[in-house]
């Protein structure tokens, strides 16, 4: 029995590939396991041209067995078996492979689509065996052969003895090294678990020997071990099944079992898209935030398959960032898989494929604000934030996309409203759509900046979270209607009296308001009259793109730059106060000094900012009382 050595381009590719191309060893069993069920495949298409062949589906199954005594795991197949050419060249010519040869001499159709595709998944034994025996025998051939190779150093092939059709494959499971823990892969619970994780949706029964604790016969407490054979995959998967048989329920227990989360699922979509690519899907819109959903240990991704077999945990390709909450999983037949098939190829399908699953989740995330609000609302509270990040990131690119998502609240309903929702109730008069920014609604609506807006009767929306005046910045506009922050210098509301009572005020103490800026000189572009401020002495207004609090929020970050608001120090001419600063300016002007700082503090604590000296503006207190 002569030694054959592998060719020597082969011999490099298969080091290269136990080392370097399978990142997890555990994916051994899904290739020799998709490689099996190919084998079965090639019987049925056989037999769709060849009338002597019957194909019984329930014939055919797919058998795994560890033997510890021996570190021996056995992968046997009821297949379609192989002939000493066919070992010869499938197995020993790497990367040849006998899967993609069959697809494309045989047609292809009937949903049994061929996994196979590189001819290398066989090799990933390697990873984990010293030695791999293959038993085969072909259908129709009276002969069986044995090909065999230790240490992938070449291989032997010799006549054998087998009964029955189909190929059995007997890895001998390295001993454990310091790094790797072999062992695992003869214990029955992790090949259950790697089979489930990778293999469940196979099309034929995934069979296993199991040792179980049974009650014994006549006994209320006495165990014995009992073994029974157990089929381990679900074989149909639930997206190959009719919508009109499955219940929100069969949803449920699915987005359960493949744990996709521990809530109640909002929604769910089934996908079957038939035509630029074919691919099927099932998502879930979550009711609750992973804990980490916002940190950079979150990992977003749909489970991807091919053909039903499980080639990425996560892959993050198939949605923006923006849907990163969604959980589901895609099967297609279309796609370009990397040799490894653990990864995918960037191309065309894939695209397709994405901008087809972003397209139906904004068109769901829609159906949901117009028809079911509360449960929207619900939802939104859980994720609005990300849909606000992905309007502010990448310079604006997806706010087409998200903006008729947004909900803000509302100073009138007092409830969350969608920017729709507020245009549509806009009066003809108003100009744009105003909002006010604060930590909390109760803070915003006892700020000074609101009384004009609010007096004229115009609905403003306030912005509580973080993110919310980036996203609105980059919008800009919606329906032809720009927001305007109600700190902005120009409000573009129509003047009246008072309006024109501040311009002759400004006008008459121009030197007054003049001197107050020296005195805030590097804290204040200007000081003014106000035309805003109603009730209330004092506040800060903001000039440019900066508003106040945007700088609030940039100086709170990490390595945040020193980045401004171009803030004027606004004064009620209405108010009492106008008149001691005009008193002051006249005849004291310590005091001015004094006033004109306790003014600015004050607008500042309005806003919410630091002081910069709390004790000097103690003693500016003590001065007045004494």
């Amino acid at each position: 029995m002569a030694k054959k050595q592998f060719k020597a381009e082969s011999k490099r590719l298969l080091e290269m590939m136990i080392n370097s191309i399978y990142t997890q060893k555990e994916i051994f069993l899904r290739e020799l396991i998709s490689n099996a069920s190919d084998a079965i495949d090639k019987i049925y298409y056989k037999a769709l041209t060849d009338d002597q062949l019957v194909f019984n589906k329930e014939s055919y199954y797919i058998k795994v067995a560890a033997d510890q005594a021996n570190r021996t795991l056995t992968i046997t197949d009821t297949g379609i078996g192989m002939t000493k050419e066919d070992l010869e060249n499938n197995l020993g010519i790497i990367a040849k492979s006998g899967s993609f040869a069959f697809k494309n001499e045989n047609e292809i159709k009937d949903g049994h689509n061929i996994i196979g595709q590189f001819g290398v998944g066989f090799y990933s034994a390697f990873m984990v065996a010293d030695v791999v025996t293959v038993i085969s025998k072909a259908l129709g051939s009276d002969e069986a052969f044995k090909w065999e190779s230790k240490d992938s150093d070449g291989y032997t092939i010799v006549p054998c003895e087998k009964e029955t059709v189909g190929t059995e494959i007997i890895l001998r499971i390295k001993e454990n090294t310091e790094d790797e823990q072999y062992d695992e892969y003869l214990e029955p619970y992790r090949l259950r678990a790697i089979i489930k994780k990778y293999s469940d949706f196979i099309r034929y029964p995934i069979k296993m020997d199991v040792k179980e604790q049974k009650l014994k016969e006549g006994s209320e407490n006495e165990f014995e071990e009992h073994q029974e054979e157990q089929t381990l995959n679900s074989m149909v998967p639930i997206w190959r099944k009719s919508k009109n048989e499955l219940t929100t329920e069969d949803y449920n227990n699915f987005y359960f079992e493949k744990r996709y989360g521990f809530d109640q699922p909002i929604k769910h979509l089934h996908i079957n898209a038939d035509g630029a690519v074919i691919y099927n899907a099932i998502l879930f819109i979550p009711e609750n935030t992973p804990f980490d959903y916002y940190t950079k240990e979150y990992e977003k991704g749909l489970e991807l398959y091919s053909n039903g077999v499980l080639i990425m945990d996560k892959c993050s390709d198939l949605l923006p960032d923006y849907f990163s909450f969604v959980k589901g999983m895609v099967d297609s037949e279309d796609l370009s898989l990397n040799i490894s098939r653990e990864l995918l190829q960037h191309d065309r399908q894939l695209k397709l494929i994405a901008k087809n699953i972003k397209n139906k989740i904004k068109s769901q995330l829609q159906s949901i604000l117009k028809d079911e609000r509360e449960k929207y609302e619900q939802f939104y509270k859980s994720f609005g934030r990300g849909l606000k990040f992905g309007v502010y990131n990448d310079y604006g690119v997806n706010k087409d996309d998200l903006q008729d998502l947004l909900l803000f609240y509302s100073s009138k309903e007092k409830k969350l409203v969608s920017l729709d929702e507020y245009v549509s109730r806009m009066p003809e008069d108003q100009k744009y759509i105003y909002y006010a920014s604060g930590e909390s609604i109760e803070r915003i609506e006892k700020l000074p900046q609101i009384e004009l807006v609010s007096d004229k009767g115009y609905e403003m929306l306030y912005f509580t979270d973080d993110i919310d005046e980036f996203a609105i910045k980059v919008i800009a506009k919606y329906k032809e209607k720009e927001f305007k922050s109600v700190s902005s210098g120009d409000l573009g509301i129509e003047s009246d009296a008072s309006d024109n009572k501040a311009d002759t005020e400004e006008s008459e103490s121009k030197d007054l308001f003049e001197q107050m800026s020296t005195i805030l000189a590097g804290k204040v572009s200007s000081v003014k009259a106000s035309k805003r401020l109603k009730s209330h002495p004092v506040c800060l207004s903001a000039e440019g793109e900066v508003t106040i609090e945007m700088e609030k929020i940039l100086k709170a970050m990490p390595n945040s730059q020193d980045v401004k608001a171009d803030k004027v120090l606004e004064i009620n001419i209405n108010h009492e106060v106008y008149q001691s600063l005009k008193a002051a300016y006249l005849n004291d002007k310590e005091k001015l000094n004094l006033y004109t700082n306790l003014l600015y503090t004050q607008a500042l604590l309005i806003e919410g900012l630091p002081i910069q000296d709390p004790v000097e503006f103690t003693n500016d207190i003590c001065k007045i009382m004494v």
